[in-house]
């Protein structure tokens, strides 16, 4: 089964905890603090693949966590780092954070890599916060908490050229004929439930690579039958051969089945309106209405369309076609994505932001660097709870508690710690 999109859980390891330790040695009675700092957590890091092909293996598993970083030690030594995680995608794939849809990597090539969630920075022991006036420090910081994230994957096939249509106009067989692909050809609708990949071969002329892309119809940018399955790899081509039944057999209009598929397009992606477009006539071996069939020539010639006239049942054209591709292959560019910025990135969270709120008369203050500080605070150590006091006045806590109209011998709430405010 061929699978291109897929939602995952990912998770960076947490940062390992600071140490508080003191020197310990015979004939020493009072050593020197010695606690090591923590390691740092592991990252977890997106590797586009070419050996992949789909998505399937993220249908069984959506959970994936780097390691955790190992505390410091004594002795003044450092907690290892938590192993990194690398997590193997298709050349091809697109990341977007769920939460808001952005695209936050798009891994083309084989080789390329992102990092979605970078692990969290080990703490500090505490031999850092020893000082002339503080030599017996018995508190330390705790690592950071890794990063926790939903992420799409969406996979757009890194093809050259994609046949679009409607079904059962011949796209599967005008691949076979040209490339070793082997796709399923019937004669019913909807034959081709999965993107098919050929390599076409022009000897000096070069090479590149075909896709047969799922049939579309009437509605298909509003997920209406293969639609958004057939619209997400058209996006990756550089050209498109729109292949048209010019027959007449099934007695459809020719030039109203063109319209609908660019009209599809269109909506479901502006750009995708202005890929260039080869128009491919096809089964021009069995046509059973001329009128009709020169009214649809006469009518892309007036649009200005480069237009192909073929039988992939028989062959005739097709060389020809494919010659011509490979020309204006050599000339048009791959199409880049928008990259948008990572929220998630640890430069653009504001580390000091924090909110209050009065439940039941208590002020409850919550952020993420309030809550570093309280995990980091030896209540119990004199030298300790200076620093958490004087922390919370240089981040604006005490200020705009009193904005907020407290009273001495109010309750405060930071996490799990309550005391009564004293100006």
């Amino acid at each position: 089964m061929f699978v291109d999109i897929a939602e995952i859980k990912i998770k960076s390891g947490n940062g390992g905890n600071g140490l508080v330790s003191f020197h310990r040695e015979k004939y020493v009675a009072a050593g020197g603090p010695d606690g090591g700092d923590g390691g740092k957590g592991g990252d977890v890091t997106f590797l586009a693949d070419a050996q992949l092909s789909t998505l399937m293996d993220f249908r069984y598993r959506k959970q994936y966590k780097a390691g955790n970083g190992e505390d410091g030690r004594a002795k003044k030594c450092f907690g290892k780092d938590g192993e990194s995680l690398t997590i193997k995608v298709p050349a091809g794939t697109l990341i977007r954070d769920t939460e808001n849809g952005r695209i936050i990597a798009d891994l083309k090539r084989d080789g390329d890599s992102f990092v979605a969630a970078k692990g969290g920075k080990g703490g500090w022991g505490n031999v850092h916060f020893a000082t002339p006036t503080r030599q017996v420090p018995k508190f330390a910081k705790p690592g950071q908490k890794g990063i926790e994230r939903t992420i799409t994957l969406e996979l757009k096939l890194l093809a050259d050229v994609g046949l679009i249509g409607f079904p059962n106009v011949g796209k599967s067989t005008l691949l076979a004929s040209v490339s070793g692909a082997r796709p399923k050809i019937a004669n019913y609708h909807f034959t081709t439930l999965e993107p098919n990949l050929g390599v076409v071969e022009l000897g000096d002329a070069g090479s590149f690579v075909l896709a047969d892309i799922p049939g579309i119809i009437e509605g298909a940018n509003e997920g209406i039958g293969l639609g958004h399955e057939f619209l997400r790899h058209v996006e990756r081509t550089r050209l498109l051969l729109h292949v048209v039944d010019v027959s007449g057999i099934e007695g459809r209009d020719p030039i109203s089945d063109f319209d609908i598929i660019c009209a599809e397009m269109e909506k479901f992606n502006e750009d995708l309106a202005q890929r260039p477009q080869i128009v491919v006539a096809n089964k021009t071996d069995i046509i059973t209405d001329d009128s009709l069939y020169k009214k649809f020539c006469d009518e892309i010639n007036k649009r200005g369309l480069i237009l192909f006239e073929i039988s992939a049942a028989t062959g005739k054209g097709t060389r020809e076609l494919m010659m011509y591709v490979s020309s204006m292959l050599k000339e048009l560019p791959v199409p880049e994505f928008s990259i948008e910025e990572d929220l998630m990135d640890e430069t653009a969270v504001n580390d000091e932001d924090f909110t209050i709120e009065i439940v039941d008369g208590i002020y409850d203050v919550s952020g993420s660097r309030l809550e570093k500080i309280v995990n980091s605070t030896n209540f119990d150590d004199y030298e300790s709870l200076q620093y958490f006091q004087r922390s919370l006045r240089n981040l604006g806590v005490i200020d705009a508690l009193e904005e907020k109209g407290i009273d001495e011998g109010d309750t405060v709430r930071i996490y799990e710690i309550e005391f009564e405010f004293m100006r």
